[in-house]
């Protein structure tokens, strides 16, 4: 299932199913508001924004609620993340799947929003967007925070042309700037997606964060991973230890022995734990004998730019050349 294409006239929902970045952060979020607004889009804010409940934006029932309200309001058109956070996953069983299934909307976030955009995605097959957020992604300064809406707005609005190959960015960042303080864009470095293994593979794309996974993997709010299916994962601010532990979980499901091949994203500022392994090494060990395609370092994460990818969509990848193609129009 799919939303529709949209043209002009767009009203954007904005929840918050975890931090409450727009009380402790507002400086970040409102720069985000704005620049969407600049862009020509409408926000609406959730009857969380500027709510605080410690580390959270509202008790399970309340962030379940404003997300539910903004799905029932008929002048939103997409429902996007303010931020991720660590407690998406509590609000799962209190989403209306039923009315999405019946009023399909575009729904986007990133990091711990990965719960909500598969356990949609489960429940109703509509196809949903790992994407940029408001305050962590449009909150960001120039040339990035352009890089990551030219991606968005493209994918959103349909004007790009299937099959897609996606396109590298020349440069990235993972430069951390006091988010209250920020008065300058970020470094700039030199960008490059690795082949770690070699071949093509086309399937489902499925995937997210792999950490926030963990909080409802094995659930049925997590969709099955069949044979075929190209599995995408990023995560940040993890060191070596845990994500050994991580890729370690997806190999004792039988994951590996099912997907055709994997699309890592870049690891914000990842710890080594002084092993001087990067993240694919430390898979490529836990993979073992298992031989299958592998992309990595894809700009689809928490560093800056973020391309926009379409979640239950088709997928063409080819390591060796470094391209990722997106086969088919995850909007009607």
């Amino acid at each position: 299932m799919k939303a529709r294409k949209l043209k002009d006239d767009i009203t954007i929902g904005v929840f918050s199913s975890s931090s409450p970045i727009s009380a402790t952060v507002p400086v970040r979020y409102e720069r985000g508001v704005k620049y969407l607004e600049s862009k020509g889009y409408k926000i609406i804010n959730g009857q969380l924004y500027r709510k605080k409940d410690n580390y959270r934006s509202g008790t399970i029932q309340e962030r379940a609620q404003e997300f539910n309200q903004l799905l029932y309001n008929e002048d939103v058109q997409i429902l996007m993340a303010s931020i991720g956070g660590n407690n998406t996953n509590s609000i799962l069983p209190y989403i209306d799947y039923e009315y999405l299934k019946k009023h399909p909307k575009i729904i986007i976030g990133y990091s711990d929003v990965t719960a909500l955009l598969l356990a949609i995605y489960a429940k109703t097959g509509l196809i949903t967007f790992y994407g940029p957020a408001v305050a962590s992604s449009f909150g960001e300064l120039p040339p990035f925070v352009d890089w990551t809406f030219d991606s968005f707005n493209s994918m959103i609005k349909g004007t790009i042309s299937f099959p897609y190959c996606y396109e590298k960015p020349e440069v990235w960042t993972e430069e951390f700037i006091n988010w209250a303080e920020q008065d300058r864009s970020k470094e700039q470095l030199g960008n490059d997606w690795i082949c770690v293994n070699p071949g093509i593979c086309q399937g489902r794309m499925i995937g997210g964060n792999l950490n926030t996974m963990e909080g409802f993997f094995g659930t049925e709010y997590m969709p099955e991973i069949k044979k075929g299916d190209i599995l995408f994962i990023e995560d940040s601010l993890k060191d070596a230890c845990t994500i050994e532990r991580s890729f370690s979980l997806l190999k004792l499901a039988g994951v590996f022995e099912k997907v055709s091949g994997i699309i890592l994203g870049k690891h914000e500022k990842f710890d080594d734990n002084g092993t001087g392994k990067c993240p694919y090494e430390i898979l490529l060990e836990v993979l073992g004998d298992t031989k299958i395609p592998i992309l990595a370092d894809f700009d689809c994460c928490h560093t800056h730019p973020m391309l926009t990818m379409p979640i239950g969509c088709e997928v063409m990848m080819d390591a060796a050349n470094k391209k990722v193609v997106l086969m088919e129009s995850p909007l009607n």
